[in-house]
């Protein structure tokens, strides 16, 4: 199918992948500018914005490296358009530093990260950049959720004038769905009146966008200390906008944490194993921050379960949060693995539900965890000089 106008399928049901629903919603939105660095499995996002962009009366530039598009899509949203870049985790990291004095400078930014499997836990949610800060991440579990999400993250991005990390990866990007894309009504928000967009020019009441609590006539002066107190107060607020969904937790024995697309595999896994009479419940983080701690909590607190697993692609980065969760009341254990294709960032042999169905039932009936396929080759031998821990 071609990529057509940016609205021409808008009320009809088509069938397209992961990555032009994506850029759809975008526009949906109301998304003008993109700016990114091709990267797989990133690039198809980045040709569809550039398809459809320039029939939407908006732009799309395939700047020189991920640093360029960083800063094209900043000065862009300090006009107050909504913009948006992105890449894979690799590219996001030469961006880390913008991306934080983005989020101090209060601009809405979206950032689509289409990630090499789940090992961008611990950047997308600590970020690793400078000051406090945080981004909220959302994390779909497929490209219809995504639609959904996708409009969401541009709506909070300006709600709160806080950038929005959509967390995707290589099944997301690639998996096809018929889908009809329409933009959702999330209600009004206030103008954007600190917008550096030419209207008060002449006016001796021009704005001033930048991270550092300066100011120019006019408007509140916070000072460099000044607005990192406020920013800090405005992060907890941001907190209630927490997503996440869950489901046989009532009578679980067992819960199991997963996030994103392996989330659904994780999710019929389950249903699975419940028809074979394991008492077996699931939680979904849909905003992997501000993360679902309570969820947790309840879950390791209801006496009924007696454990939790954490499934995830990678060496155990979400594992973490759902032990600060848990706060010890039941036992939290690791059950996913780095699983990927012979080229890094493809699926891997792990992302299967005959797969992850034997990792939750070892870890129910109190089994130890299959080997990872892979892990039998590519295993670290400790050497005689690391034997013994250093006093």
């Amino acid at each position: 199918m071609s990529a057509g106008t940016a609205l021409e399928h808008a009320t009809e049901r088509v069938l397209m992948e992961g990555s032009e629903a994506l850029a759809r919603a975008s526009v949906a939105a109301g998304c003008r500018f993109f700016a990114g660095y091709p990267m797989t499995p990133f690039t198809e996002v980045l040709e569809h914005f550039a398809a459809l962009l320039p029939d939407a009366g908006g732009v799309c530039i395939n700047a020189e490296s991920e640093l360029e598009a960083v800063g094209m899509a900043w000065g862009a949203l300090a006009t107050g358009a909504r913009a948006a870049t992105g890449s894979t985790g690799q590219g996001l990291s030469l961006m880390q530093e913008s991306f934080s004095e983005i989020a101090l400078a209060e601009l809405p930014l979206v950032i689509f990260n289409m990630a090499r499997g789940q090992q961008d836990y611990f950047q997308a949610t600590r970020g690793g950049g400078h000051g406090d800060y945080r981004h909220i991440v959302l994390a779909p579990q497929d490209v219809s959720e995504g639609v959904y999400l996708v409009q969401v993250a541009f709506h909070l991005a300006d709600k709160w004038r806080n950038p929005v990390l959509v967390y995707g990866d290589y099944l997301l990007a690639h998996t096809q769905e018929a889908l009809t894309i329409e933009t959702v009504d999330f209600g009004p928000l206030p103008a954007k009146d600190w917008a550096v967009d030419g209207t008060r020019s002449g006016t001796g009441m021009s704005a001033n966008v930048t991270p550092l609590g300066v100011g120019k006539h006019g408007q509140p002066v916070f000072g460099q200390e000044g607005k990192f107190q406020y920013i800090a107060t405005k992060t907890p607020l941001m907190e209630r906008e927490v997503r996440f969904e869950q489901g046989s937790i009532d009578d679980a024995e067992t819960v199991i944490v997963a996030f994103g697309s392996p989330a659904k595999f994780v999710k019929y896994a389950i249903a699975q194993l419940r028809a074979a009479g394991h008492k077996i419940g699931w939680i979904r983080p849909i905003t992997l921050w501000p993360f679902p701690y309570a969820a947790v909590a309840d879950a390791a607190t209801n006496p009924s379960v007696r454990r939790i697993g954490s499934f995830e692609l990678s060496a155990g980065q979400l594992v973490d949060d759902v032990r600060i969760g848990a706060a010890g009341h039941c036992p939290v254990e690791f059950i996913g693995g780095v699983s990927t294709d012979h080229s890094g960032f493809g699926v891997g042999r792990m992302l299967d539900v005959d797969a992850i169905a034997a990792r939750i039932l070892a870890l129910h009936e109190g089994r130890d965890q299959p080997i990872v396929p892979g892990y039998e080759q590519f295993t670290y031998a400790i050497q005689p000089h690391q034997e013994a821990a250093t006093p």
